[in-house]
């Protein structure tokens, strides 16, 4: 989850390449809600899970790309980049690691996949109206969202509800307010908030009196292993890749794809079920989605800079 940084523009690739890459961004990031799920019920807490899992992945990262000579943050970037990661992977994605206690991995994703209305609404507050499509795709997206939140079982789960209120907010507010700051590049801005928010969260857990009672089972930090190393590493690099060599649509549609990943893999593996209600929900809420980055599409000049819109999962 990382910053709207400045990217080269998009290269040519083989087809090969790029299907294998939007495989990868498709599959990962849509089964990391089910690898959360399956490490909080082998004993993880949720922050103290999610804070393990960027500290890790975030120290590798910052390693690797500080030997191959990449310049750290300055003091004004570590600012910018302290105040994405509270938003983006703080409340972001721990708000989803609070709910998913509560809630389905699938209807989690679904949830989340509400974020590029909340960009849109926010952008418009920022003065960057939205115009023909896009209108239709936000009010589409919108009555998904309060079907979902009304009619979907979340209503069962108070906390879970709240919970996912928050993160798609915390996500777009963040995403937004990122553009025209000082970053560091798309690679180091990732390890950077991943690094402060491996800090943050595992605080946030003890002072909410989180506690590791008992060692979490195999399965659970096995899961954790997975979010470290495909969630946060693996994935990251395929989008990088894929944002410097397909168009900024093409490579932001695992935003409609990871739910529906997310609710198959649910289903399959964790015999999660979903009723009539959540499976509209879902249907109207990636169908905003899709009208939101379609009418993007069309008006985006080609070729352009694309932006780095961080790890998802």
């Amino acid at each position: 989850m990382s910053a709207d940084s400045t990217a080269a523009v998009p290269l040519r690739a083989s087809a090969m390449s790029v299907a294998c890459a939007l495989a990868l961004v498709y599959v990962v990031w849509g089964s990391t809600y089910l690898a959360i799920r399956l490490a909080l019920e082998g004993g993880w807490p949720p922050l103290l899970m999610a804070g393990s899992r960027f500290l890790v992945a975030g120290g590798l990262m910052y390693a690797v790309l500080r030997w191959r000579g990449v310049p750290a943050p300055t003091g004004a970037q570590w600012r910018n980049v302290a105040v994405m990661a509270v938003l983006l992977l703080g409340f972001g994605n721990g708000m989803v690691c609070i709910a998913e206690q509560t809630v389905s991995s699938g209807l989690a994703a679904v949830a989340v996949a509400s974020a590029p209305l909340w960009m849109g609404l926010f952008a418009s507050l920022r003065g960057e109206r939205p115009q023909g499509l896009e209108w239709i795709g936000l009010a589409i997206g919108f009555v998904g969202v309060l079907w979902l939140n009304a009619g979907s079982s979340l209503t069962g789960t108070p906390v879970g509800l709240i919970a996912l209120l928050i993160a798609p907010l915390a996500w777009a507010y963040g995403s937004i307010w990122s553009r025209g700051r000082d970053l560091p590049s798309p690679f180091m801005g990732a390890a950077a908030q991943m690094l402060v928010a491996g800090v943050l969260l595992p605080l946030a857990g003890f002072a909410m009196g989180e506690r590791l009672h008992q060692w979490p089972t195999w399965q659970s930090t096995l899961s954790v292993g997975y979010l470290v190393s495909f969630g946060s590493i693996v994935g990251f690099t395929a989008y990088v890749w894929l944002l410097h060599h397909v168009r900024p649509a093409l490579a932001g549609s695992y935003a409609y794809v990871n739910p529906v990943i997310a609710v198959v893999l649910g289903a399959w593996l964790a015999a999660e079920r979903f009723s009539a209600h959540d499976i509209g929900a879902m249907v109207v809420v990636l169908a905003g989605v899709v009208a939101i980055t379609l009418a993007k599409a069309r008006k985006a000049p080609a070729p352009r800079p694309v932006a780095v819109d961080a790890e998802r999962g």
